[in-house]
């Protein structure tokens, strides 16, 4: 049996944030925790809360090996919602 993907205390903020500003979200479990689309472009997106150990280490080895074979648009982490905003910006 499969167990849900744990996700982290600011995801909800973060998306919400995103939501408001106009992104589309969609939450996924693998190779990061949401597609971005935001004018017509498409981000990916790794959520992590720095306030936990887990967090503040960063992309976990599976998103690094990702992160460095990925050919599609940007793959960026994440850890506040001005953090978001920011990638939200760069879009445009």
């Amino acid at each position: 049996m499969r167990r849900a993907a744990r996700r982290d205390n600011n995801e909800k903020l973060i998306v919400e944030a995103l939501r408001a500003a106009g992104a589309t979200v969609y939450l996924i479990d693998t190779p990061c925790d949401a597609l971005v689309g935001f004018h017509h472009k498409t981000l990916l997106m790794e959520f992590k809360n720095p306030e936990t150990p887990y967090g503040k280490k960063g992309f976990n080895e599976n998103q690094k090996h990702f992160a460095e074979n990925w050919n599609g648009g940007p793959f960026c982490l994440v850890d506040s919602v001005e953090s978001a905003i920011r990638m939200l910006n760069l879009m445009t």
